[in-house]
């Protein structure tokens, strides 16, 4: 991958690919707007290729993707047989090729462990990063996304609602995410300087726009036993009616008669000494340690914010401390995954494993 990056030679710009160009807050107002892109050049692209390519994958992991159509977007999960994440991939068919976008450190052992997996199927997997670069966006910009094969590669989050097949554990009267409009559009690295040219925001701007719409992602809140219950990424990842797949077992499990061992929650930080706890720092209660801080920001509305996994079984109307650099800063709960998320009742079965679904 080119270690050229015309974004990190602009005005200002602190960072490859930037943290930001010298105004965090004013970046995040023009992304919400609608009216920046962000570089996210440093991520990985992978493709499939082959007749087999949506079959294989959608046997291989949580999301039910046979069927994806050209220029849709969806997101699915790799589980270890345990139901623990392994990789995050969100993806994008063009009707040749699946298109996998993924965080920069997924890119190697992700295509990996798919050659591992191709057996003699017709499928045929490439490291696209080199050719190919991310730039994220809460609009359509003026920008023309790469289309190798004739259908735009531009990949919508589909956060912003409860997928088909999909299941919300948040009782959040108006979810956050409801107004998440996030996009990421694949174009040639060689049109990268031409993409710098419109307005610009830093990775700063995003991560606090990320953490304020609940937005789980794998390069931070997923660790060694991390399951999509808990980040509430059964939302948006995981389809409950599908055919089996590598960590179903535990997935129907917790859901239909467990609980999942800890929650994803957005907490509201004092400000007071102007810290932001890094991500790892441990979350409080009384003087036990009831989690850590995956991701934290100081947001261009809600002030200084951060996502945290707890244990599930930590008072929700608690306030909590987040230990950072030897200060103690109060933190109040906003509930993602409620502790009482799992064991449903009122919602269909998932299929026996070895079950044929049509």
């Amino acid at each position: 991958m080119s270690t050229d990056n015309p974004f990190s030679s602009l005005p200002l710009a602190v960072g490859t690919p930037p943290d930001h160009y010298g105004n965090p807050l004013g970046e995040q107002k023009l992304l919400a707007a609608g009216t920046a892109v962000v570089d996210l050049s440093h991520r990985g692209i992978l493709t499939i290729t082959g007749p087999d390519r949506l079959s294989w994958l959608d046997s291989l992991t949580s999301q039910s993707v046979a069927s994806l159509k050209p220029g849709e977007s969806s997101e699915t999960l790799q589980l270890d047989p345990t139901g623990r994440i392994e990789y995050a991939v969100r993806l994008l068919d063009d009707g040749v090729s699946t298109w996998l976008l993924v965080d920069a450190d997924e890119t190697a052992p992700l295509l990996a462990w798919l050659q591992r997996m191709k057996f003699m199927l017709a499928v045929e997997i490439e490291d696209r990063s080199a050719e190919f670069a991310t730039i994220g966006t809460l609009d359509s910009p003026a920008l023309d996304a790469a289309a190798p094969n004739g259908v735009p590669l531009v990949w919508h989050d589909p956060w912003n609602a409860v997928a088909r097949g999909g299941h919300q554990y948040s009782l959040a009267e108006h979810h956050p995410a409801s107004e998440w409009t996030y996009s990421e559009i694949i174009v040639s690295r060689a049109s990268l300087s031409d993409a710098a040219q419109l307005p610009v925001a830093g990775l700063l701007a995003l991560e606090a726009l990320r953490i304020a719409a609940w937005r789980p992602r794998f390069a931070t809140e997923v660790d060694e036993r991390s399951i999509p219950h808990e980040l509430d990424w059964l939302r948006s990842a995981v389809h409950l009616n599908k055919g089996c797949y590598r960590g179903q077992e535990t997935v129907a499990k917790v859901h239909n008669l467990g609980r999942p061992p800890r929650r994803l929650v957005m907490l509201h930080l004092d400000g007071s000494d102007g810290v932001l706890p890094a991500a790892g720092s441990d979350v409080i209660l009384g003087e036990s340690s009831v989690g850590r801080i995956t991701a934290s920001a100081l947001h261009y509305e809600l002030g200084p914010i951060a996502l945290a996994v707890i244990k599930r079984t930590t008072d929700q109307a608690a306030e909590l401390v987040v230990v950072a650099d030897d200060i103690r800063i109060s933190a109040a709960q906003e509930i993602i995954v409620p502790s009482d998320a799992g064991a449903e009742a009122n919602v269909p079965r998932l299929p026996r494993l070895g079950a044929v679904t049509r």
